[in-house]
């Protein structure tokens, strides 16, 4: 970052891209969940002056907030990436074992066999709009929050160790 004149490079803010792609209204709480709170930055004193960027991310990947969106992430991918399995196995061993019931007219030259092929579309679909809304709702604003966290201890660290971006 180039100084300007009058202006000191501490005093110089770095803004993130996408710290604010949730302020268009898109990625608002439902009120199902509750936000996750933010690990507070650490003061930094002179031993901490030395922390690596490795460092700074294995304390984000150990604190509570870390651990909360990797479990939300479990908690519906788990789940979902079974049942869409379990849809995907159930229609192939139907259609390899049972062609006679795979075969049976629904209603003019449409079978069993192509409403559950087009119904491997749908699911498909509709999995993917589930897991963009749950993410937006549950899980990206308080991943921004951490990524701001990490990108703040940083640049603070940084800053202080006289490396100034």
């Amino acid at each position: 970052m180039d100084r300007q004149e009058g202006h000191e490079p501490a005093a110089a803010r770095i803004d993130d891209p996408w710290y604010d792609a949730l302020a268009s209204g898109w990625g608002e709480l439902d009120g199902t969940t509750a936000p996750v709170p933010v690990p507070q930055q650490q003061q930094t004193t002179g031993a901490d002056e030395s922390r690596s960027a490795a460092d700074i991310y294995l304390e984000v990947q150990r604190s509570a907030a870390f651990q909360e969106v990797r479990s939300r992430y479990r908690r519906f991918v788990v789940p979902a990436a079974f049942a869409f399995l379990a849809w995907y196995v159930a229609y192939v061993v139907a259609a390899t074992t049972a062609p006679d019931v795979m075969a049976r007219q629904v209603f003019g030259a449409v079978n069993v066999a192509m409403l559950a092929g087009l119904g491997q579309f749908l699911s498909t679909f509709l999995l993917t709009w589930a897991y963009a809304r749950h993410a937006r709702l549950r899980r990206d604003r308080a991943a921004l929050e951490l990524r701001w966290a990490v990108f703040e201890q940083k640049r603070e660290q940084d800053m202080s160790g006289g490396i100034a971006r």
